[in-house]
């Protein structure tokens, strides 16, 4: 695909949330409000525009700390957005998350019938999230934001998740976790993978060109350039069913996190199969510079290091041989953990909610988010694989296992159980900031 020479970002106009990776340890918080009036919930976007930080401010006094607003179709309905500019958006967007629960595989214990009130119903309106590199400074962005809402009686809180991430990064089944990402042109921001060309900027902002020559920009222009669309899921992880499953599974200690290792594609420090195959390597996972930096199809074809069906693989196949192109189906992925980590070395279940605060973001909620979710984490047709589903993250029914290649004979293992269950999330839009002043300027 062709490269262009230079992309211009209007990265002040651009959300910072959109392109910025999180620090490293941070904490966060999801606001959710539903718009009752559509008045205030105008009022709502115009003190919004003023709070949220631009993409351009990558350094100030305030540091690693920002704040970022998104609206869901329904959101977009309450502040009295025409229905001709809402027909331009992403059909999934309208739809909703709740209506596309089957083609993510939210079923069963995951369907939307069992979600966390309110998510998935119509009162997700607007969405504010708030990062910030320890506790303290977030209340502090909290404290910046409240004006936005404050006494607006139209607009009202229904829903707050407190999330974290650790010094070590890792998440609640133990691993290192928000390695990835990739380099956006313009952004002026590093991908993780030196060996991966830049995406354009199309693929994650709207009103740019995109790696297929498409120009996705839902009108009037005002309201869409530079926005993004993003996705929030709450995800509750059973980590004593994870470990119960390695343990069992496992002939030894040693043999346990080998087994991990070959599950992820990953050692837990974060250490590559594909550059750490035979141990792990703290060192090597703690390199920001070097633990992304590696390819599969060269070394690696047939997954005997890293196999095909590891999550790592299948959330992102790099250069390997897969059914679609790769590229098209990048995503920006960021996940937070909440609530309390289950004690080392317990495998019954304590009853606390605890799991991974997930978010996308990116310009194609179809061919990247969903498509990923549908084809590479709960099938395995796109390797060769049949109907196998990612070990970590897939709807499993406790009837297929996992294979994982070896020479001489394949390592075959038990039927999965699912280890992460769906408690809901929603569909929705980053305005630019241009926009959100725009939606307060809304009179009709």
């Amino acid at each position: 695909m062709s490269r262009p020479v230079h992309v211009a970002l209007e990265l002040d106009d651009i959300q910072r949330g959109v392109l910025s990776p999180r620090p490293t340890p941070y904490a966060a918080t999801y606001l959710v409000f539903r718009v009752d009036d559509r008045a205030d919930g105008r009022e709502l976007m115009r003190r919004a525009s003023a709070v949220v930080t631009s993409a351009a401010d990558t350094v100030s006094p305030r540091g690693d700390t920002w704040v970022s607003v998104a609206i869901s179709c329904r959101g977009l309905e309450a502040l009295g957005v025409p229905r001709a500019s809402l027909d331009t958006f992403a059909w999934e967007f309208r739809q909703g998350m709740a209506a596309r629960a089957r083609t993510l595989g939210d079923v069963d214990a995951s369907s939307p019938e069992n979600w966390e009130a309110p998510l998935g119903t119509p009162d997700i309106h607007v969405v504010l999230t708030a990062v910030a590199p320890d506790p303290r400074r977030l209340e502090a962005a909290l404290d910046r934001a409240r004006p936005a809402y404050d006494r607006l009686s139209g607009v009202t809180a229904i829903w707050r998740q407190d999330c974290y991430a650790l010094p070590t990064e890792a998440e609640h089944f133990g691993y290192r976790d928000g390695i990835s990402h990739p380099a956006v042109e313009g952004s002026g921001i590093a991908g993780s993978n030196r060996m991966e060309v830049p995406l354009k900027a199309g693929e994650f902002v709207l009103g740019y060109r995109d790696e297929i020559g498409g120009l996705q920009t839902p009108q009037p222009e005002v309201l869409g350039r530079n926005g993004s669309y993003a996705v929030f899921r709450k995800l509750y992880q059973d980590v004593a069913a994870f470990r119960r499953y390695l343990r069992d599974n496992a002939t030894s200690p040693e043999d346990e996190e080998l087994l991990a290792a070959k599950i992820m594609g990953r050692w837990r420090s974060g250490a590559p199969l594909a550059l750490s195959p035979h141990h792990d390597d703290a060192t090597l996972g703690a390199d920001g510079d070097r633990r992304n930096t590696f390819l599969y199809e060269r070394d690696d074809p047939a997954g005997f290091i890293t196999p095909g069906g590891c999550h790592i693989r299948r959330a992102n196949p790099r250069d390997a041989s897969v059914a679609g192109e790769v590229r098209l189906h990048r995503m920006i992925r960021r996940g937070a953990a909440y609530g309390p980590p289950l004690p080392e070395g317990v495998l019954e279940d304590d009853g606390a909610d605890r799991g991974l605060m997930f978010a996308f973001i990116g310009a194609h909620l179809g061919r990247q988010f969903e498509f990923v979710q549908s084809e590479w984490m709960n099938d395995g047709v796109f390797f060769g694989a049949g109907n196998t589903k990612d070990p970590i993250t897939g709807s499993h029914d406790g009837v297929t296992g996992i294979t994982i290649p070896r020479r001489p004979l394949r390592r075959r293992l038990t039927p999965l159980p699912r280890f992460v269950v769906t408690r809901g999330g929603e569909y929705c839009f980053l305005p630019s900031r241009s926009a959100l002043r725009w939606l307060g300027g809304l009179q009709n």
